[in-house]
C-alpha cells in the first residue's frame, strides 16, 4: 500500500509540464554540482576559490571535462569520483522518470481520442446498417 510520501509524489509526477521537467532535471544537476563544489572547496587545495569549484562540478556532472581544473588531492579525487558516478547515474534517473511521465501522458490523451474515435465509428456503421435494412425491405418483394 503507497504511503503519503509516494501518493504525493505520484501527484506532482502527474501534473509535470515539460518545462516544470527541464527544471527538475537541471535543478538535480545543479544540486549535486553545488554539494560537490562545497566538498571539493573543503577537501582540495588544489582549487581555488568557491567560483573555480562550482566551475569544475558543472563540467563533472555534466561529463564534459575540460580538465582545466581538477583535483590535486586522493580525498578530492574520490570526491570527483562519487561526483562522477552519482552524475551519470541520477541525471539519467530523472531524465527517464521525466520522459515516462510525458509518454504517459501522451498516450493516456491519444487512448482517449481513440475511444472516442471507435465510438463515433461505430455510431455511423449503425446509421449504415439501419440505411441498408430499410433499403432491403424496400426492394424485397412482399412474402
Amino acid at each position: 500500500m503507497p504511503g503519503r510520501t509516494e501518493n504525493y509524489l505520484q501527484r506532482r509526477v502527474e501534473r509535470l509540464t515539460l518545462f516544470g521537467a527541464v527544471r527538475l532535471v537541471a535543478t538535480v544537476a545543479l544540486t549535486l554540482a553545488f554539494v560537490a563544489a562545497c566538498l571539493e572547496l573543503l577537501v582540495d587545495s588544489g582549487i581555488n576559490g568557491f567560483g573555480t569549484a562550482v566551475w569544475w562540478a558543472i563540467v563533472t556532472v555534466t561529463t564534459v571535462g575540460y580538465g582545466d581544473v581538477v583535483p590535486e588531492t586522493t580525498v578530492g579525487r574520490f570526491v570527483a569520483g562519487i561526483l562522477m558516478l552519482v552524475g551519470v547515474s541520477t541525471i539519467p534517473i530523472a531524465t527517464s522518470l521525466v520522459v515516462s511521465v510525458l509518454i504517459s501522458r501522451v498516450q493516456r490523451e491519444q487512448h482517449a481520442s481513440d475511444l472516442e474515435a471507435q465510438a463515433d465509428v461505430a455510431a455511423r456503421l449503425e446509421r449504415i446498417e439501419q440505411a441498408l435494412a430499410r433499403i432491403v425491405e424496400r426492394t424485397e418483394p412482399n412474402a
